[in-house]
């Protein structure tokens, strides 16, 4: 027997997973992390903890069977992240995170209008900037940490990271690249000729490979892990979670339940929507639109936190509470909003809270409002071109079954639950089995179930849905107002 280690580096924790040639898990392991908010819109970790956490977890799941060999290692994580380095790897500042790190909104702005404008980046590079993009994260470090940007010679990610302190080379995957916007150019799969060097003036970028390629081997021995064993590139978590259900064919839609939520359309040719991401996929010919919200787990802990009450009793009374949440409407804007909203200063709202709401009206509040968020993002993605033939739904809001119902009632579409639903880390597993043995996805993880939508709930939801699309434009002035006072407190 040999087996396939896979580790994923989240937002919310490291998850590693220890599975045979056939798919099925042998071991699985767990570290708990949280992110730092050092200032209002600004989202951070210790890039060091990313490799700190693979040790552990490798160590944990090559442990747990000592009989069988590591043949080859898949890493995935969050994404587009900037862990800037000097040029020996060693981390210079913490990563600033992906979208919901909101700190370079002037740069943004200031880079759009340098560049030629958002319709002239977004058909350069497949997506318009926005909190998202690397590019403007680093034109931030470079005016508000000069005494950084000096020194900093390497960009890193999550999985590129991980590659390079078992293997020693620099390099990242293309569908990573091509989130870097704008540095990557969608017409030649490469760096942006122009664009890149202006950006990264003092960087050395990285060599591109295909997520499930082998950019090298095991340098030493490492948590159980021998020398000489051979590492793939890796990916995005979300990209490597549609990878693990096999949600990467055209017409595939993705539907991560994870702390955020990740909405990927997988085609043959490419699409693009200025309010949307486009990249390319994970293999090599496909392309992606895809769509993130800035909460959907984190919204629902967030109130789990708050009221001290754990899942079970939530997900209990928000089944209770019925469609509608007796009337409360809530919009998921507690950490701004990526897409396709793009507006780092929204924010959240309860609209219709009376003295007589539970907390497990809230609760139910909360998830129908990520199930709002994705109908939204659909119509989006629809009216850009994608297909949305099969939609397949992964992560942790998997489990328990109300979240998938409500989406699937408010959205009107049915989702396939594949067998395994641990996510990327699964996914970072197959791309280490494919590239080293040819390993068919379908075979490891075919679907358990499928979730319908249930007819007599959608003119309910529909109605519901008018107020929500309703609600942010009559509330976005004074949103913007409360965000600039809450920067301004946290300012004294």
């Amino acid at each position: 027997m040999t087996a396939f280690v896979g580790v994923d580096i989240g937002t919310s924790s490291g998850k590693g997973v220890l599975v045979d040639g056939d798919g099925r898990l042998l071991a699985t392991a767990v570290r708990e992390h949280e992110v730092r908010r050092p200032y209002p819109g600004h989202v951070e970790m210790d890039g060091e903890l990313w490799w700190t956490e693979f040790r552990d977890l490798a160590a944990e799941l090559t442990a747990a069977r000592p009989d069988v060999p590591v043949t080859a290692v898949g890493v995935s994580g969050m994404g587009p992240c900037v862990l800037l380095t000097d040029g020996h790897g060693t981390p210079l500042r913490p990563a600033i995170l992906y979208g919901v790190d909101t700190r370079a909104t002037a740069e943004i702005d200031a880079l759009t209008a340098e560049l030629g404008g958002a319709d002239a980046i977004l058909e350069a590079c497949g997506s318009v900037l926005s909190t998202q993009a690397v590019g403007p994260k680093l034109r931030w470090v470079a005016a508000h940490e000069p005494h950084v940007w000096a020194r900093a010679r390497r960009l890193f990610m999550p999985a590129s990271w991980l590659a390079y302190k078992l293997t020693g080379r620099y390099t990242v995957d293309r569908h990573s690249a091509s989130q870097c916007t704008p540095m990557f150019d969608r017409h030649t799969g490469g760096w942006h000729a122009d664009w890149a060097p202006l950006l990264a003036e003092r960087l050395e970028l990285p060599d591109l490979f295909w997520s499930d390629e082998i950019v090298g081997v095991v340098r030493e021995p490492v948590a159980g892990i021998p020398a000489g064993v051979p590492v793939v590139a890796g990916t995005i978590d979300a990209w490597a979670e549609a990878v693990s259900a096999d949600a990467q064919n055209p017409g595939d839609l993705m539907l991560m339940y994870g702390t955020t939520m990740f909405l990927i359309a997988t085609g043959r040719e490419a699409s693009t929507c200025p309010s949307m991401w486009g990249t390319v996929g994970a293999f090599r010919g496909s392309t992606n639109l895809a769509g993130g919200m800035a909460t959907s787990g984190a919204l629902t802990g967030w109130l789990r936190g708050l009221t001290g009450a754990g899942y079970a009793d939530l997900l209990a009374e928000a089944r209770a509470s019925g469609p509608g949440a007796r009337g409360l409407l809530m919009l998921p804007y507690f950490a701004g909003e990526r897409t396709p909203v793009l507006d780092p200063d929204a924010r959240g709202m309860v609209a219709g809270l009376t003295v007589g709401h539970t907390r497990g009206d809230l609760y139910r509040a909360a998830l129908e409002a990520t199930a709002l968020g994705v109908r939204h993002n659909v119509e989006v993605l629809r009216a850009a071109g994608a297909g949305v033939d099969r939609v397949v739904a992964v992560g942790g809001g998997t489990r328990g079954g109300l979240w998938t119902r409500i989406v699937s009632d408010v959205t009107g579409l049915a989702q396939a639950v594949p067998t395994v639903t641990i996510g990327a880390s699964y996914g970072a597993a197959y791309l280490a089995a494919r590239a080293t043995t040819g390993a068919d996805i379908a075979a490891w993880n075919p679907p358990a179930h499928t979730v319908e939508p249930d007819p007599a709930n959608r003119a309910g939801y529909d109605e519901l849905y008018a107020l929500y699309r309703d609600l942010y434009p009559a509330t976005r002035t004074t949103a913007h107002a409360l965000a600039a006072r809450q920067r301004a407190a946290a300012d004294l």
